[in-house]
């Protein structure tokens, strides 16, 4: 079998017998990019995540949902670094600890992450934004000096194109609706490579067409890139008709396809009512 590696910062380290994977390089030769495994967080007594344990495939794109309280956000801040666990592993890959990183290092990996509120350089243009989520050095002289050449403008317009922004790229963002932030900033993450994308309630405050152009947006992404959204728009999570897991008390109550999460009795008991 093949081993599929993705490179990050640097490259294989050749010795004279054999490939040794730097330590920040994502193995995927098992075809898992996460692994979750019993996460257990507490906030004074209070168990957000009771011995957690779920696993995402390369490419593939999952959503989260549950009842508030379930344990998505600190979920997702256990997996970005956020938050420590008081038990329990995060493997990004086969072979990175996430629990032993920084938050920076994780973002440096190649985990990004959206909060509900879009967050994007109002005053500055569509097209700027992208272009300074781009990755490349980022020090004072490199800023000062830094010039786009034509492939990187080419891929800041495809990304436009992408984002259904390729009209408004010389418009400040603040001039956008709301909907047209979120993409905005999920270019902005895109830009970056991300190996994996953290949604939080990515079409909360969406108008039904935008809602709609978000759906097809995720699912332009599929296998390409990792996606997990976490959401409550339920017609939204049925558009995407991927595998579902269901939170709640800090655990997962349920998980598969969208058909068989909504005729769970459990989670029409807790989370989506009779």
């Amino acid at each position: 079998m093949s081993t599929r590696i993705a490179e990050l910062d640097g490259g294989i380290e050749e010795t004279g017998l054999s490939h040794v994977i730097n330590r920040d390089q994502v193995d995927l030769s098992h075809g898992v990019i996460l692994y979750v495994e019993g996460v257990t967080v507490s906030f004074d007594g209070f168990r957000a995540l009771n011995d957690l344990s779920f696993a995402i495939d390369a490419g593939e794109l999952r959503c989260v949902i549950g009842p508030n309280g379930a344990g998505k956000t600190t979920m997702m801040d256990v997996i970005t670094g956020k938050t420590q666990a008081d038990a329990g592993t995060v493997f990004l890959g086969q072979t990175i600890d996430l629990t032993e990183r920084t938050e920076y290092e994780i973002a440096r990996l190649g985990i990004g992450r959206k909060f509900q509120k879009p967050l994007v350089f109002e005053s500055h243009s569509v097209f700027e934004n992208l272009e300074l989520a781009m990755k490349g050095p980022k020090g004072v002289w490199d800023t000062l000096f830094y010039r786009l050449d034509s492939e990187q403008e080419d891929r800041i317009h495809e990304m436009l194109k992408r984002i259904d922004l390729a009209e408004r790229w010389r418009e400040p963002a603040g001039l956008l609706s709301h909907g047209q932030k979120q993409w905005l900033e999920i270019g902005m993450l895109l830009m970056q490579d991300p190996q994996i994308l953290l949604l939080d309630e990515p079409t909360a405050g969406m108008s039904e067409e935008e809602t709609e152009r978000t759906a097809e947006l995720f699912l332009s992404l599929e296998g390409k890139h990792s996606l997990v959204v976490v959401e409550h728009d339920m017609e939204f999570v049925a558009s995407l008709a991927r595998k579902v897991t269901v939170l709640h008390e800090g655990r997962v109550l349920a998980e598969g396809p969208m058909e068989m999460v909504q005729n769970n009795e459990r989670v029409i008991e807790v989370y989506l009512g009779r």
